[in-house]
C-alpha cells in the first residue's frame, strides 16, 4: 500500500479518517459502476459483458474529514483459463490488509454459486464488511426480503444496503457507513487525485472497453492492449498514442478490423473521443492489431501484458 502522505487539513479536534476499502463480488454485478459512482467521475471501464474488469483499479475520494481508497476488482468466479485465475487471485489478494469490504450482489439475478464461495470468503477476512444490493430499482420491494434474509445467513452480523449503483441510490448512505468504521489516519494521496493509474494504463483500458461495446461473443475474451508509444507534443497540445490490440486467434483479426478497416475505425473514434476529453488536448491514436496465439493461457505473454 502507498506511504505517500499529502499535507491536509482536518477540522480542529476531530480524528481524520482514512483507509482501504475493497470492491469485491462475482463478474458483471456492477463492481466499476459503484466505483465511478463514489468518485463522480469514471475511473474503471464498464461495459454490459461480464469480466470487463481485469486488474486492480484504485480510486480516491478525498473530503475535509475523510480519505477513503478504493479497490475495485475483478469478478470473482470458478476459473479455468489461467487469465482468469490470475484475475481471481488479484481480487482476493486485494482482501488481505484492508480496512473494510463492499460485498456486491445482484439483487435482480439473486445469490449464486460464486456469492455463496464469496460470503465463506469473506468470514475468513478482517475487513469489516456491508453488503450491499444493487439494481434494487430493478425489481419490486418484497423480492429483496428473501435476499436479504439469505445473505444475513451466509454472512452473519454484516449490515446490508440494497443499492442502484447505476443511479447512485443508497449510495451516500453507504459512503455514511464506510467513514464510521474506518480508523484514524493520514491522507494517503494529495487532494484532487482520484486514482494513482497511469495514462498509459488509462488509455489501454478505454481502448480495451471500446472493443467490448462494439464486438460480439468471444472476441472481447480473447484480446488485449498494450500501448507501444505515448507522447506529448506541448507545441502542438497533442498526445501520439500507438497502441497495439492482441488477439488469440488469427480468425479474430479480421473480425476486429473488419470490412475496409470499419471496425478498427470506429474502436479508435470512440476511444479517441474519450481520451481527447479525459487529457484536455487532441490525441492521435493509431491502432496495430496482432495475432499471438494462445496468449491467455501464457504466463509470460500475461505478465507482459500486465495481467
Amino acid at each position: 500500500m502507498p506511504v505517500k502522505l499529502a499535507e491536509g487539513t482536518r477540522p480542529e479536534g476531530v480524528a481524520h479518517r482514512s483507509g482501504f476499502v475493497a470492491i469485491v463480488g462475482r463478474p458483471n454485478v456492477g463492481k466499476s459502476t459503484l466505483l465511478n459512482q463514489f468518485l463522480g467521475e469514471k475511473i474503471a471501464i464498464v461495459s454490459p459483458k461480464p469480466q470487463t474488469t481485469r486488474n486492480r483499479i484504485t480510486g480516491i475520494r478525498t473530503t475535509p474529514g475523510s480519505q477513503i481508497v478504493f479497490l475495485d476488482t475483478p469478478g470473482i468466479h470458478r476459473a479455468h483459463s489461467l487469465m482468469n485465475r490470475r484475475m481471481v487471485e488479484v481480487a482476493l489478494k486485494t482482501l488481505r490488509g484492508v480496512e473494510g469490504a463492499l460485498w456486491l450482489v445482484d439483487a435482480r439475478e439473486g445469490m449464486r454459486r460464486e456469492d455463496e464461495d464469496i460470503a465463506r470468503t469473506l468470514k475468513e477476512s478482517q475487513a469489516t464488511t456491508l453488503i450491499l444490493l444493487n439494481k434494487m430499482d430493478l425489481i419490486s420491494k418484497g423480492k429483496l426480503l428473501p435476499l436479504m434474509e439469505r445473505c444475513s445467513i451466509l454472512a452473519p452480523e454484516r449490515e446490508i444496503i440494497p443499492i442502484s449503483a447505476l443511479k447512485g441510490e443508497n449510495v451516500s448512505l453507504v459512503l455514511e457507513q464506510i467513514e464510521k468504521f474506518l480508523p484514524a489516519g493520514p491522507r494517503y494521496y494529495p487532494e484532487g487525485e482520484v486514482t494513482d493509474q497511469t495514462e498509459r494504463f488509462v488509455a489501454s483500458e478505454i481502448i480495451r472497453e471500446k472493443i467490448f461495446l462494439l464486438t460480439r461473443e468471444e472476441i472481447p475474451y480473447g484480446t488485449a492492449v498494450s500501448i507501444d508509444e505515448f507522447a506529448e507534443k506541448e507545441e502542438k497540445n497533442l498526445v501520439v498514442i500507438k497502441a497495439t490490440i492482441h488477439v488469440e486467434r488469427e480468425a479474430h483479426r479480421p473480425i476486429l478490423i473488419g470490412k475496409k478497416g470499419a471496425m478498427l475505425k470506429e474502436i479508435g473514434i470512440q476511444a479517441r473521443g474519450e481520451l481527447e476529453s479525459l487529457l484536455g488536448c487532441k490525441l492521435f491514436l493509431d491502432l496495430f492489431v496482432k495475432v499471438q496465439r494462445g496468449w491467455t493461457q501464457d504466463p509470460h505473454a500475461l505478465t507482459e501484458l500486465g495481467l
